[in-house]
């Protein structure tokens, strides 16, 4: 409970600071909106805006269009991530070739691959999917690899002693054992691809949050933007305390890791 309270207070701290802000005058308002209280009988404020938005159907549809990009792309991700993982950790020459190329591709911004993205497959939903799973996977190859070349050996050696091999071990033992590691890279790579998605649709999508925060900057309108940015942070923090959080404390009960 007061881990809650400290999380309401700080949030009311921040709200209190930036109406202060807002009401004082620093900016002009339309850079600068208030959250709540309009400066102006009638003005705008960012929970309207984020109201209005909601109860006309705009942002809920721009958010479908968005998380459904975003889970196509993750799951795509997810796939070749374990995949490549499993590969780098599995095979030598594997991890000597395409696990040091791994490490330079995850440095490299997903952004980047934006023109390529657009010459390959033009403006559409396509080149979204690319920059989504492209920002996500090399996450996800690294620390689902991690994972598998850490499985205690005496595991594997128990499992074959037993007479499990190939699928059957894999499927028993490795990737069991590999599972905290893979939920933590599910986490970074969620993360990984909010971030390509966002970049992708502000660059050129139809449709989705990413075109609403374009509309909002082209139109100068800061209200729209920052109820977009509130829209992305709630969905962002009910997945990771929703779905990440309580799967990585389910594994470390299982495993014996939790405090």
């Amino acid at each position: 409970m007061t881990t809650v309270l400290r999380r309401i207070t700080f949030v009311i701290v921040i709200i209190a600071i930036w109406e202060v802000i807002s009401k004082l005058q620093f900016f002009p308002t339309f850079m600068f909106p208030p959250l709540i209280i309009p400066n102006d009988p009638g003005g705008v404020t960012v929970i309207k805006t984020l109201v209005t938005g909601i109860l006309s159907g705009q942002i809920l549809e721009a958010t479908g269009i968005t998380l459904g990009r975003l889970l196509i792309g993750f799951f795509i991700a997810v796939i070749l991530g374990l995949t490549f993982g499993f590969l780098i950790a599995r095979y030598k020459w594997v991890d000597d070739t395409l696990g040091f190329f791994v490490t330079a591709l995850q440095s490299i911004p997903s952004i980047v691959w934006f023109p390529l993205a657009i010459v390959w497959f033009g403006l559409g939903n396509v080149a979204i999917l690319f920059i989504v799973a492209i920002g996500a996977t090399w996450t996800m190859t690294v620390n689902s690899s991690a994972g598998f070349k850490n499985v205690p050996s005496i595991y594997i050696d128990a499992a074959r002693t037993l007479g499990a091999s190939g699928t059957h071990l894999l499927r028993t033992v490795i990737i069991p054992a590999s599972v905290p590691h893979i939920i933590s890279g599910l986490r970074v790579a969620w993360a990984f691809a909010w971030r390509a998605i966002m970049a992708g649709e502000l660059l050129g999508a139809a449709g989705g949050l990413g075109h609403l925060l374009d509309l909002g900057r082209s139109i100068q309108a800061m209200d729209l933007v920052l109820s977009i940015m509130i829209v992305i942070g709630i969905i962002g923090t009910i997945i990771d305390n929703q779905v990440f959080l309580r799967m990585e404390r389910s594994v470390s009960r299982r495993w014996g890791l939790g405090t």
